[in-house]
């Protein structure tokens, strides 16, 4: 999914040509807290902002000096095809320098804000500089089929290798009809080679249908015998399409994964409309899902109004598959995406404690959902974002919402603290999806859509990094929180925790109205180990009011406590060693004892 970039400013003399280069990106700026007057997001530290945006995917367009971007990002690199573009632009806008990304968009970019300042584009790609084009960068609606080519064959054609265009002529370049490279634009399938780049039009509409559970290798083969038959490149196609009611099916998701295209899904009603255009419509179809045809209908519909049958529907035993032509290159996709909710772990809150998969599916949701503190914990690369808060206390509202737009189509983020896993709202996501309709489950709608769980780091691991290494050792955590527990459950874990001798992490340790389980438990656990077994009462962990207390389990005190805090227990084996920097809490695993034997 492509974002929209951020326009950065640093200071008041680049305030001017930054505000203009947003406004003609219609795009938001980002401006320094304290050195630039007016913007619409500000952030207080230069580096660590530019780092959380490019970390989440988004191109950025920095109005400051070269070297100050490539400081942030530096430590980031690491992958040429999936890093975003990054521009620098003069604080006066004479120059526009893309570093990063060229062929990804920057090139592209740079020559447009170019144009808008009146400036000059610094373009160093020797492509684009000696022949004015990107070999590895087709026009939209073009597929290069061998893009690993592409780079000896620049080089070719800069040493003065000759070249013909077969087919569509895709490029500014001269050509002659002997030339020694050749770029070949078809529909066809061709062998690519590094003097031959094959370029296919993305002019086909694929539509197919399948029985509920259908194999993926049976549709598979169906759609690789339709194109093979057909004489059309997998590479022209430039969607799969089905009836909505299929968005969840295996076969129709690992085929759009496979082809490397969008899955785009269409109701009933929008399928019933192409009746007119169908070579084989079907009363048995449209009794069993409301539409005379699906493999011949999400085809046509794709294409457009302009579009005709290229392949009439093709079937096996339970696929059915079939190929519409479009007028033109597909550049805008008709349909809808199948629905994403990203149940998404953002780890204690601080960004460099955040995942990359985290900030990525942060960057590209629709909407974010969420209690508002945890959303508020994102900082600055939200703003301006669509959310939905929720209170604590509102969980089930919380979740069944962002399932719900999932549903409808969209990309939702629901964001946890920590891991989304423990603790948080991952479970509920399941535990509704798994719910039938009568037993207060979601919508149909809602259980096709695609949930995925990103991970973070927990409290457990963040207090535990900030202690040294107690979990070293067998370990567990231990929710306080009777309001979801039964309190009888909470003694029993307890007890069987305290005799397993387990480091024992305890989550929602108290609240305002629940304040003895955690003296209950030191108590059990003061039968079990040492009093001076050391405990660590970590709070607001990662953020500005971090604080981080030891102290023996025999005097650990609940007025010490609240509801922020993660309390972590030693076992037997824990110790808390003086160093130099302090201490640190570790839990030996018997190393020593094996090297000593």
């Amino acid at each position: 999914m492509a974002l929209d970039p951020v326009v950065i400013c640093l200071s008041r003399t680049g305030e001017t040509v930054a505000r203009g280069v947003a406004d003609a990106l219609g795009v938001p700026l980002h401006g320094r807290e304290g050195r630039v007057a007016r913007a619409d997001v500000f952030f207080p530290d230069a580096l660590e902002h530019i780092r959380t945006l490019f970390a989440s995917g988004i191109p950025i367009v920095g109005v400051c000096a070269s070297g100050i971007l490539i400081r942030a990002v530096a430590p980031l690199l690491t992958d040429k095809h999936a890093e975003p573009p990054v521009l620098s632009i003069s604080d006066d806008g004479a120059v526009v320098v893309p570093l990063l990304g060229g062929h990804r968009g920057a090139n592209r970019m740079a020559r447009q804000i170019a144009e808008t300042l009146e400036a000059n584009a610094a373009i160093t790609t020797a492509g684009d500089t000696a022949l004015g084009v990107a070999l590895d960068e087709p026009p939209p609606g073009y597929r290069l089929a061998n893009p690993s080519d592409a780079r000896k064959m620049m080089a070719a054609l800069l040493s003065g290798a000759s070249l013909r265009q077969t087919g569509e002529r895709l490029f500014n370049l001269p050509d002659t009809a002997n030339g020694t490279l050749e770029i070949r634009v078809s529909e066809a399938p061709a062998k690519g080679s590094e003097k031959r780049l094959v370029y296919h039009p993305k002019q086909f509409a694929l539509g197919v249908g399948c029985a509920r559970g259908a194999s993926p290798d049976e549709l598979w083969q169906l759609v690789q015998r339709v194109l093979s038959d057909a004489g059309i490149a997998p590479g022209a196609v430039a969607s799969v399409n089905t009836l909505d009611l299929k968005a969840d099916e295996p076969a129709v998701n690992a085929l759009a994964h496979r082809l490397g295209i969008p899955l785009r899904l269409f109701s009933a009603g929008e399928l019933a409309r192409e009746e007119g255009r169908l070579a084989n419509p079907s009363e048995v179809v449209r009794a069993e899902v409301g539409c005379p045809g699906v493999a011949e209908g999400a085809a046509l519909a794709a294409a457009g109004n302009k579009g005709v049958l290229a392949v009439e529907k093709c079937r096996n035993a339970s696929c059915t598959a079939a190929l519409a032509r479009a007028p033109e290159p597909i550049v805008t996709h008709a349909g809808r995406a199948r629905g994403r909710l990203a149940v998404v772990g953002i780890g204690p809150g601080q960004a460099a404690w955040r995942t990359p998969e985290a900030s990525r599916l942060i960057a590209e949701a629709d909407e974010l959902v969420g209690y508002g503190l945890y959303i508020d914990l994102l900082g600055p690369p939200v703003a301006g974002k669509p959310r939905r808060d929720f209170p604590l206390g509102g969980e089930e509202a919380r979740c069944r919402y962002a399932l719900e737009e999932a549903g409808k189509g969209r990309n939702i983020a629901l964001v946890c603290s920590g891991d989304a896993g423990i603790y948080a709202m991952g479970a509920l996501v399941f535990e509704l999806l798994d719910r039938t309709p009568e037993n207060a489950g979601v919508s149909d709608a809602a259980r096709r859509s695609e949930v995925i769980v990103a991970p973070g780091i927990s409290a457990l691991q963040a207090a535990a990094a900030r202690a040294g290494a107690p979990l070293g050792h067998d370990f567990c955590a231990i929710s306080l929180s009777d309001l979801l527990t039964p309190r009888e459950d909470i003694i029993r874990r307890l007890h069987a925790a305290a005799e397993g001798d387990f480091v024992i992490a305890f989550y929602n340790p108290v609240s305002r109205r629940r304040r003895s389980l955690l003296t209950e438990a030191r108590d059990i656990l003061l039968a079990h180990r040492p009093a001076n077994t050391p405990v660590l009462l970590a709070s607001s962990l990662g953020r500005p009011e971090e604080n981080l207390l030891y102290r023996q389990l025999a005097d650990l005190q609940v007025d010490e406590v609240d509801m922020l805090t993660l309390v972590l227990v030693g076992s037997s084996r824990s110790r808390l060693a003086s160093l130099g920097e302090g201490p640190r809490m570790f839990t030996p695993r018997g190393y020593a004892k094996r090297i000593d034997g």
